[in-house]
């Protein structure tokens, strides 16, 4: 089928609508505050780099577990919706706390309540999706999700847009309250959403997965802490080269804008020729845009970049999140939480890892070239000893 084929396919599928405006409105809400949430915690609380990376760094640990436990006891739950509204709940309350915190104790509370349930909204609405999804044809559930993906990312992108916008007209706490506003959106979607019961999933196609590969994982993990220390501290950079905290937004905002085109394409590119071979080559894109980072410090040149970036990113998480869902098509919410859990746990590691170089120089981005270089080998490795074994069995047919 064409990709319009697939998109009117897509578009007529129960729930796939429902779940498409959910994920736009949580993108809406996490794109308004992601780009200037450490020049926050920076200008208008006064706290230090280490005291913003604790504060990120015990916030993601509290994450980390819940996602874990959610994802490991989600499965045999006959209904899942519960978990992410209970979520909903608990970050709108965290962010409250977060807009009136003047101190590092108060910026660790809101923060801690309101990032811990996120994990568990993300891992939970692609375990539903994929629930719902998942008893069509099996290269169209695919698709789907990588456009549901590719929905949080057009959301990201208005977000970034009014974000900027926001903070120029109402300053962060407008943004932040702009945030709860997508968290309430998202939780009228939820309850309008009419959830498949795990019970009745037992005829879904488990055809199509993919081989379980630890070096793989490893070299995904590898790729996500790099995209982390790009998103936690280019920000810090580019406030500090340009003295222009809304620029952030901005050159996010050129990123974005291309994702959903991205995504669709590396989506049927990986299915003709393999996501393991389009990740590896994705990862030669980021190489080039963390060179462009480490050496330059031309504005032109990192709207340049923007686009290639967005290559890089829609294939980590569009082709990616897919691949390691196929490894646990058994396990629908686990298989889901788990590509939260390693976009995670690479967050903590990227928020710790830059603690050993001073200050927030460019300097940084060597750190993102060198973990993108040992994932390609990785991940190098497990192609070719792939393609060395369907050699093998070929030559024995």
């Amino acid at each position: 089928m064409s990709m319009v084929q697939d998109w009117r396919s897509f578009t007529r599928l129960k729930g796939a609508p429902a779940l498409l405006s959910a994920l736009i409105a949580y993108g809406i809400g996490t794109g308004m505050l992601a780009p200037m949430n450490a020049i926050y915690l920076r200008d208008s609380i006064g706290l230090s780099k280490g005291q913003i990376a604790a504060v990120f760094a015990v916030s993601l640990l509290l994450n980390m577990a819940l996602t874990l436990v959610t994802g490991l006891f989600s499965d045999r739950m006959r209904y899942r919706k519960g978990l992410p509204l209970a979520a909903i709940v608990v970050c709108i309350t965290g962010l409250q706390i977060y807009m009136r915190a003047d101190a590092f104790p108060g910026a660790m509370l809101g923060m801690c309540l309101a990032v811990a349930p996120s994990g568990l909204i993300m891992g939970q609405l692609f375990a539903m999706a994929r629930s719902r999804l998942s008893k069509g044809d099996a290269a169209l559930t695919e698709m789907a999700m990588i456009w549901l993906r590719a929905g949080f990312s057009v959301g990201f992108f208005i977000g970034l847009l009014l974000g900027a916008n926001v903070y120029l007209w109402f300053s962060f706490h407008g943004v932040l309250w702009g945030n709860s506003l997508g968290y309430a959106v998202l939780g009228v979607l939820l309850l309008l959403f009419r959830e498949v019961p795990a019970d009745g999933l037992t005829a879904a196609k488990k055809s199509g997965g993919e081989p379980f590969s630890h070096l793989m994982l490893l070299a995904l993990l590898l790729l996500c802490c790099a995209d982390s220390i790009r998103g936690l501290y280019l920000p810090l950079v580019v406030n500090a080269t340009f003295g222009r905290p809304e620029l952030m937004s901005y050159l996010w905002s050129c990123q974005a804008v291309f994702e959903l085109l991205f995504m669709t394409v590396t989506g049927y590119a990986a299915a003709k020729y393999g996501s393991r071979k389009v990740i590896w080559i994705g990862s030669l894109a980021a190489i080039a845009v963390y060179a462009l980072y480490a050496f330059s410090t031309s504005l032109p040149l990192y709207f340049v970049a923007q686009p290639i970036n967005s290559f890089y990113v829609s294939i980590l998480y569009g082709v990616a999140m897919g691949y390691v869902q196929r490894m646990f098509l058994h396990r629908t919410g686990f298989g889901a939480s788990l590509y939260v859990l390693i976009t995670q746990t690479a967050s903590l590691v990227g928020y710790i890892l830059p603690q050993i170089l001073q200050g927030t120089s460019h300097i940084i981005f060597f750190i993102p070239i060198v973990l993108v270089a040992v994932s390609l080998l990785l991940s190098g490795t497990v192609i070719l000893r792939s393609a060395r074994q369907a050699s093998g069995v070929a030559a024995k047919l």
